[in-house]
């Protein structure tokens, strides 16, 4: 699970964005207030904090400036109403209005921890797929799926070259070949046809006839 912190004053908004995100495999901790985010960052830090910039007194640009100074590399996410001034914003990482769609949100929580220093090589996401390195963890939404040794590294390749045709030789050589296996192209089609079963037909893992497989966000 990905491990984000949200700071929001408004509980209805909240409980809906936590409820949301732990469909997309996220584990969301909400806080009220800056002492309370902040002694939580001081124990474990998230992969990614959300702020509400509309928290009174300055509370969100204070906490960001905070993270800044003590907690360098975690993304900060804001989110604020449509009508909102956007200055001041100049310690922010991203800004989203609160009149986002949730998957729109969760998708932009991805992109911004991808693009993150450690926690952006621990993650690898696709459609409502995702995989933390670290942990060998693979997730179907808020659903954890048990992969064989081959399975995982298939997907892991695939998702490592997201948005690009990986070859059936390229694949049989760096699973299997690798270990001196003697494998064929029945191993690979046998292990993709496990996978597919496993995390419930993906539209995002497609098979390039002839050459090989991809996998890329749906529409």
């Amino acid at each position: 699970m990905i491990d984000i912190y949200y700071l929001e004053d408004d509980r209805r908004i909240a409980q809906a964005v936590k409820e949301f995100l732990a469909q997309g495999g996220c584990h969301v901790c909400v806080f009220s207030t800056f002492d309370e985010i902040k002694e939580a960052m001081n124990v474990m830090r998230p992969a990614l904090v959300l702020v509400d910039w509309h928290m009174p007194n300055g509370i969100g640009n204070m906490l960001c400036r905070w993270i800044h100074a003590n907690c360098k590399g975690i993304p900060v996410l804001f989110v604020a109403a449509r009508s909102s001034s956007q200055s001041g914003r100049s310690n922010t990482d991203n800004y989203i209005v609160k009149t986002f769609e949730l998957d729109v949100l969760l998708r932009r929580i991805r992109a911004l921890i991808q693009r993150a220093g450690g926690a952006g090589k621990q993650y690898l996401y696709c459609d409502v797929i995702s995989l933390d390195r670290h942990q060998r963890q693979v997730r179907c939404g808020a659903e954890e799926v048990r992969l064989s040794s081959s399975e995982y590294q298939l997907l892991l390749h695939l998702m490592q070259n997201k948005g690009r045709t990986v070859t059936r030789e390229n694949l049989l050589a760096s699973i299997w070949d690798a270990d001196g296996n003697d494998v064929n192209n029945n191993t690979l089609s046998v292990t993709v046809k496990r996978l597919r079963e496993k995390l419930h037909q993906p539209e995002c893992l497609k098979t390039i006839r002839s050459v090989g497989y991809r996998m890329e966000d749906s529409e």
